[in-house]
């Protein structure tokens, strides 16, 4: 049976990180007494930038203490509290790849319908210490996922999580994740999920980007404006990019810095935002695409995207994959 095992609220600090200062309210801490939930949020908690966190649909963000589990044994960490991912709901059961969009659940007083993923950005990096984490959260299919809030009322630590109602098309947290950040995008599955009504606004337009694209055998990049669900695409069609630099972060995870060709300034991205990468690596094939968060501080001159390198799959030369 599900259960809620903990209720967690936390308001903006800022923290120092790689030299800079970062306005962040990922620091999430249990409470003892029950809160109420409301359409925005848990009485309690605040985001530091409704642009790319919060709102009607990211109302509230669940992790599930197996994925806590998981991290202790990949990590080698014994040092997690209820909140360490930045969740609302730290819950047992709702597995991320059990879960489906559009499913309903009744928690306490409240109903509540998932709607999307979690988007990861570097804060869950400083948070855990770990900058790797944001790809590792999506590369081991553990991203967890927010809930938007049908009904407003009452929740508490110990509350049953009861199922009300099945999401259409049946497409899980961990599918839907994977279909957009991923190598292998299914044409047929980003269909069945853009006919998901509870489907988030910003993830519907990133799905809709995926379908039309098409191919000019170049290093480009599209941003389709996830994290901001109401703001257009920082441009329209694909921008041609340069690889600066390559970091390796872990034996895993790789970074790559990429700068505009045209020498000017890029859009300052928000927090969440991704950047869909394109590369012609063979002149009789289709190219391949591939998402992938920003996963630096947002900056004018550069994006850096960090890559998660799976043996056995080919990779990017001189790119990502």
């Amino acid at each position: 049976m599900a259960r809620l095992l903990s209720l967690n609220v936390g308001v903006p600090r800022e923290v120092t990180w790689n030299g800079k200062i970062v306005r962040t309210a990922i620091w999430k801490f249990p409470v003892e007494k029950r809160r109420m939930v409301r359409k925005l949020n848990v009485d309690g908690d605040e985001q530091a930038d409704l642009a790319g966190h919060g709102g009607e649909q990211r109302a509230v963000f669940v992790y599930q203490m197996e994925s806590y589990d998981y991290w202790k044994r990949f990590l080698g960490r014994d040092d997690f509290s209820f909140g360490q991912f930045g969740e609302n709901f730290t819950v047992e059961g709702l597995a991320d790849d059990e879960v489906c969009i559009g499913d309903r659940y009744r928690i306490g007083d409240a109903t509540f319908e998932v709607t999307q993923p979690r988007v990861t950005c570097y804060r869950v990096g400083i948070r855990m210490n770990e900058p790797r984490m944001p790809a590792l959260l999506v590369a081991h299919h553990k991203p967890g996922f927010y809930f938007r809030v049908l009904q407003e009322g009452e929740v508490g630590a110990g509350d049953e999580i009861v199922k009300v109602a099945d999401g259409p098309e049946q497409l899980t947290v961990a599918h839907i994740d994977a279909l957009l950040y991923l190598p292998g995008h299914c044409r047929e599955d980003i269909v069945r999920a853009l006919r998901i009504p509870a489907l988030s606004k910003g993830w519907q337009a990133s799905f809709q980007a995926i379908l039309q694209q098409g191919s000019n055998g170049k290093i480009d990049a599209r941003n389709p404006g996830l994290a901001n669900e109401e703001q257009a695409p920082a441009w329209p069609g694909f921008k041609r990019m340069r690889v600066t630099d390559i970091r390796r972060e872990s034996e895993s995870v790789t970074s790559f810095l990429l700068v505009s060709t045209e020498g000017q300034d890029l859009p300052i991205s928000q927090p969440g935002q991704f950047i869909v990468l394109r590369l012609q690596v063979d002149s009789d094939k289709p190219p391949i695409l591939r998402s992938y968060s920003l996963s630096d501080l947002p900056a004018a001159d550069h994006f850096r995207i960090s890559a998660w390198e799976c043996r056995g799959r080919r990779r990017w030369q001189g790119a990502a994959w």
